[in-house]
């Protein structure tokens, strides 16, 4: 591969990233506007989550057959989006969140591991796509706001519409359906086998789950928190946005860092450096400061995934990359579904005020998975 065509390739899947982290991004400043249309409460509305999560983990037990059978691009999610534009009933809303959970799946597993196989610059490569992924979460709360506060606020999927259609014009384009994995595999039976006998797989989708859990449920939640416990308006959305912006920023700023302190101790740093800043937004009743303080979270947590990807990939064998990354894909809509769900869950029962104690005990067990991670044994045998 020429560096011409890595980089059309590395723009291209951070394009299709950032219409991932786009989707992430747009629920959380519409969850009040949908729970007011739907005339629902907190434990309904975070059935959406899980809707998604199922999707997922379906498309991510498809991955491992689909792979070489399905290019890039052919699993597109404009028809689950223009099926949300126009509000149907709760349980179609639902039913089009999951088939969309469904395709993301599949681009996202093929995005890392197509970049995880590049042989140069792999940390700065995966740090890149992720940080985009990152400006599409921080992008659509921008939108979502201003839609959350009007008539049709469902209208805002026909933007996303627009930016799936950019998406797959664009993986047609260049990718062409190749398969994302043009090296020889194993059958399916024989792949599932292999991948499900890696230690390094589960011991990181277990941290993977944990991990996009408070990601996405900090991102869907922190709008509501303010509002309820901070007094904050329809203006902050715009912390949802600043979350993002902060991911966004420490999938790039971070990296000197991080190749300083070292990608295995420097998750231990952020973590500590996260729930220090959770217990500030918990007991300092100060909207500007939470906001603030949000912001760096969003900061802190950036480098995990791209750093989660790395590792993964120097763990196991070539041959199974798709596969793992799919099925290590799968476990973050879980704890993208679980976590926001018991957000909402309890907060029915206790109020939102217990979102921030469930974030501090979930960036706990962040640390107690990463000390397995570290101590995984590499298998890789190419």
């Amino acid at each position: 591969m020429s560096i011409r065509d890595e980089r059309v390739y590395l723009a291209t899947l951070s394009y299709n990233l950032a219409t991932a982290g786009w989707n992430d991004g747009t629920l959380g400043p519409l969850l009040p506007r949908i729970q007011e249309h739907y005339q629902i409460g907190y434990t309904v509305v975070s059935i959406l989550f899980v809707v998604s999560c199922v999707g997922f983990i379906a498309g991510a037990f498809s991955n491992v057959y689909l792979s070489e059978r399905l290019g890039f691009g052919k699993v597109p999610q404009i028809l689950a989006y223009t099926t949300m534009a126009v509000a149907p009933p709760y349980p179609v809303f639902c039913l089009a969140l999951f088939f969309n959970g469904w395709a993301l799946s599949l681009q996202d597993a093929g995005s890392n591991s197509f970049v995880a196989s590049i042989p140069r610059n792999e940390k700065v490569n995966m740090g890149i796509l992720h940080a985009i992924y990152g400006v599409g979460a921080f992008a659509a709360p921008f939108v979502s706001t201003q839609f959350s506060q009007q008539k049709h606020w469902s209208f805002h999927y026909l933007i996303s519409t627009g930016v799936s259609i950019i998406n797959v014009a664009l993986l047609f384009y260049i990718f062409r359906l190749k398969p994302q994995n043009s090296q020889q595999q194993p059958t399916s039976e024989n792949l599932y086998k292999q991948i499900l006998k890696q230690k390094s797989v589960h011991i990181m989708s277990f941290f993977i789950l944990v991990y996009v859990g408070v990601e996405v449920t900090i991102g869907g939640w922190i709008f509501t928190y303010l509002v309820k416990e901070r007094g904050g308006g329809p203006s902050a959305g715009y912390v949802s946005a600043g979350f993002f912006g902060g991911l966004t920023l420490g999938r790039l700023v971070l990296l000197p860092i991080n190749d300083l302190i070292g990608h295995k101790r420097v998750v231990y740093v952020y973590s500590i450096l996260a729930i220090a800043l959770e217990f500030t937004v918990w007991f300092v009743p100060n909207l500007i400061g939470n906001a603030v303080a949000v912001s760096l979270v969003g900061l802190l947590l950036g480098p995990f995934y791209p750093i989660a990807m790395n590792v993964i990939a120097g763990l196991i064998p070539r041959r199974l990359l798709a596969g793992s990354i799919g099925w290590i894909g799968a476990f973050g809509p879980t704890g993208a579904a679980l976590l926001p769900f018991m957000t909402g869950a309890l907060a029915s029962k206790y109020g939102v005020q217990v979102l921030q104690p469930l974030l501090i005990a979930m960036m706990a067990a962040q640390i107690v998975l990463w000390f397995f991670v570290t101590r995984a044994k590499v298998s890789r045998e190419d």
